[in-house]
């Protein structure tokens, strides 16, 4: 069972690290050619999920080098970069989210709003912000759990309070910011085409092209996508942990970690695949790779 795990774990995260590593090239590549900044919020979540695919490597080694019972901080680091990169990619959806939404509410002033500075600002606090969620457990013993001399897990090194924590202060205000920005974002569009409607029936069509109600649609798809697959990749994982953590007899914490912990990781798979399926530049792009890669293979 073990050998099993860790060769799913294994092929998850090659799938991960490739997948992601694939998008981000392209990602630079339109980066380059259209100089615009909101894609570098879609590039750190590629990279966010990369660190993901990375972390679990060291998961998979662990499952093959059974019996492997390292020291208790050994486990609460590992866990700890495990959780950082996890919360980095939760947070990263949060931004593309939040871009598009500015896109969308204002479109004129955007590309005044949305500056490299600003970008970089909210970046490097992001991984901050994500460091010290990962890394409080290390800041703050009181969170970490007596060694059973057990294998690196999260209820094997983290406290349940912290769990706790993690689970009300950052999963369910990041799936209800989604909500509101995607409901936000359906009102704007809906007023938007009632516009549209009441100048054709003025007469004045003619002056109000349909192109940004086409790419209105496109985002709030895009985001849509994203925010679905997140909240039933990670909903079960994180409603399990919280039963477990309360009643630790209602709910096997193996399931949790063999079963719904793996298809919270699928999120990180998940998003470089459809971003680049539901983006018509990033298509483009992939496609252009390809062809480039083709000619010098031949």
């Amino acid at each position: 069972a073990s050998s099993a795990l860790g060769a799913i774990l294994a092929v998850l995260a090659s799938l991960i690290i490739a997948a992601n590593a694939l998008v981000a090239i392209a990602l630079l590549c339109l980066i380059q050619k259209s100089g615009s900044k909101g894609l570098y919020f879609v590039l750190n979540l590629a990279v966010a999920d990369a660190m993901v695919g990375f972390t679990v490597l060291g998961l998979v080694m662990d499952e093959f080098s059974q019996p492997f019972y390292p020291p208790q901080i050994f486990c609460v680091l590992r866990m700890a970069f495990v959780t950082s990169s996890s919360a980095a990619s939760i947070l990263s959806l949060i931004l593309v989210a939040c871009d598009r939404h500015l896109a969308i509410r204002k479109p004129f002033h955007y590309f005044q709003l949305v500056t490299g500075l600003r970008v970089g600002v909210r970046l490097v606090g992001l991984w901050l912000v994500a460091a010290i969620i990962g890394f409080l457990p290390v800041l703050t013993p009181g969170f970490q759990k007596t060694s059973t001399g057990e294998k690196c897990s999260f209820f094997g090194v983290f406290h349940p309070t912290y769990m706790l924590t993690v689970f009300c202060v950052g999963f369910f205000p990041a799936l209800f910011l989604f909500i509101y920005l995607y409901c936000d974002m359906l009102k704007i569009a809906s007023v938007h085409v009632q516009h549209i409607r009441e100048m054709e029936h003025a007469g004045l069509a003619g002056d109000c092209p349909p192109s940004r109600t086409t790419s209105d649609v496109k985002a709030m798809r895009t985001v849509a996508v994203l925010i679905g697959c997140f909240t039933l990749s990670w909903l079960p994982f994180f409603i399990a942990s919280i039963v477990q953590t309360v009643c630790s007899e209602c709910f096997s914490y193996k399931v949790i970690e063999n079963y719904l912990w793996l298809l919270g990781l699928c999120n990180s798979l998940l998003n470089p695949l459809l971003y680049s399926y539901w983006q018509k530049d990033m298509r483009l792009q992939l496609s252009q790779l390809a062809a480039s890669v083709k000619r010098r293979v031949l």
